[in-house]
């Protein structure tokens, strides 16, 4: 007998099956109707934002709808608000919906520690049991840094100029075109610099957005590291099991080089038809559908590893194949990463937010503080190893860090982009970062022992800033670059 999780989750998918996956009418749409839809999937954006911003973001950074709304969402052309936009929020249900004209309503829900969900059309509730995300660490500020926050700062490793390092720091948020909210810099293992704007904190949850995918291949490496996957075996999908499909070719190393070849249009949010049904790669986030079906119900376009092309198909299938094994391992899925990763590296602030059939959308809709990225960041410096345990496989920072076979820049890895074409020409070739929408970055330099992490919505593309910020911040270290730990 199923579940009563499992079984909404298996009833929600057929009906996902029937609705959005099935052809499409091929009679052209109007301009008129193109608009109506992009309204509403402007509204569901917006109601997201906001119901996130009031409830994962205000767990310590408390801010009303309206400076939500004036700071997040209506300064980006990309989100397309609109004064007439009309929002209502329910304290109670912990419910936000936001109306656009001549549209339907559509509303987004707080679901505690899986954070705020798009609900399907004229739906009330999830299709997952919420369930509690327990941190089972310590007081922070009682556990020694790196793990906890006690010694963080302290001492300061020989050699850095810290008027430089205060100065370059000064520098990095006083350019406000930026609108940087966070700033941190770990040298050796310490932070020796951290700068956050007025009401956000170390702690703060912020929208990371693409970071996540990072994420997704550090939860792929603990499952390498357990037996579960390897990298070049054939994807276990089983969507793509059938005799003939070409899509049983596609292996994991694939998957994690955005080298799949899956046809997944990407229509980017400049045009008219950026929020629409068709704009297969952005439609995870403004419209309520099963992620992990839209993602693994694509054809193949060209041969796995012979294109590379960035798309949210690839890391969602990845997504799709955790939460298989550890379902079928008898884990609870939505506490899987803070058990098998964030715990174990003193990470307390993330949020992973999932659809409304609880899966995570992990190529998008994650929250973690600064400090927490840093954690992060140290973790793939440290090669995987985190105060003596290994938690990612033995050469899988190497693996993540080489560009994909199919990159022609050489600027991607294993869902990290690469600094190998010098696209910061002040920052060492050997760097490498998770990287979100608007500027979302935690950059790692082994070759100087370096992680840096910058977090804030931007507009005005973050790589030349962050090329200065970074070289300003390398002056002020020791001349000779620090050995690798």
């Amino acid at each position: 007998m199923l579940s009563d999780r499992r079984l909404l989750r298996t009833v929600a998918s057929l009906l996902f099956v029937l609705v959005f996956v099935a052809p499409a009418s091929s009679q052209k749409r109007s301009p008129e109707q193109i608009a109506k839809e992009s309204r509403e999937f402007r509204a569901a954006i917006a109601a997201h934002h906001i119901c996130s911003g009031l409830w994962v973001v205000g767990r310590s950074c408390e801010r009303t709808p309206e400076e939500i709304i004036a700071q997040d969402i209506a300064p980006f052309k990309f989100f397309g608000w609109e004064p007439d936009f009309k929002y209502e929020i329910d304290h109670e249900k912990r419910t936000v919906t936001v109306t656009a004209p001549g549209s339907p309503p559509r509303t987004a829900k707080y679901n505690g520690d899986q954070g705020s969900t798009i609900l399907p059309r004229g739906e009330t509730d999830v299709f997952f049991n919420p369930v509690k995300v327990p941190r089972n660490l310590p007081d922070a500020a009682k556990q020694p840094w790196p793990t906890g926050d006690l010694g963080a700062t302290e001492p300061t490793p020989e050699g850095v100029d810290t008027k430089a390092m205060a100065a370059a720091l000064d520098w990095a948020m006083a350019q406000h075109e930026q609108n940087t909210r966070a700033f941190v810099v770990a040298y050796r293992g310490k932070i020796i610099g951290e700068r956050y704007a007025p009401g956000w904190t170390k702690d703060t949850p912020q929208l990371s957005w693409s970071q996540g995918k990072s994420i997704t291949a550090a939860l792929v490496g603990i499952l390498v590291q357990r037996g579960h996957l390897k990298l070049d075996q054939p994807a276990p999908v089983k969507e793509w099991q059938a005799e003939g499909d070409p899509r049983g070719k596609i292996r994991i190393c694939d998957l994690l080089w955005m080298s799949s070849g899956l046809d997944f249009i990407n229509k980017g949010l400049g045009g008219p038809e950026a929020y629409s049904t068709e704009n297969e790669h952005f439609r995870i986030y403004f419209d309520s559908l099963n992620v992990f079906e839209h993602a693994v119900n694509q054809p193949l376009k060209v041969a796995p590893n012979t294109r590379w092309s960035y798309l949210n198909s690839d890391p969602l299938t990845l997504n799709k194949i955790i939460r298989d094994i550890v379902e079928v391992q008898g884990e609870e899925y939505l506490t899987f990463p803070q058990r098998a990763l964030f715990d174990r590296i003193g990470a307390r602030n993330y949020v992973l937010e999932p659809d409304a059939w609880g899966n995570f959308i992990l190529s998008g809709y994650d929250y973690g503080s600064a400090r927490d990225w840093v954690r992060f960041g140290l973790l793939h410096l440290w090669d995987g190893v985190w105060e003596g345990e290994r938690i990612l496989p033995e050469g899988w920072v190497k693996f993540i860090s080489t560009p994909a076979p199919a990159s022609r820049t050489e600027n991607y890895g294993g869902l990290f982009w690469l600094n190998r074409d010098g696209r910061m020409d002040r920052v060492p070739r050997d760097a490498y970062w998770s990287a979100g929408f608007m500027g979302q970055v935690t950059l790692v330099i082994p070759s100087h022992d370096l992680v840096v992490v910058r977090m804030g919505p931007s507009a005005n593309g973050v790589y030349p800033y962050l090329n200065e910020a970074v070289a300003r911040i390398i002056d002020a270290l020791p001349e000779e670059p620090a050995a690798k730990k």
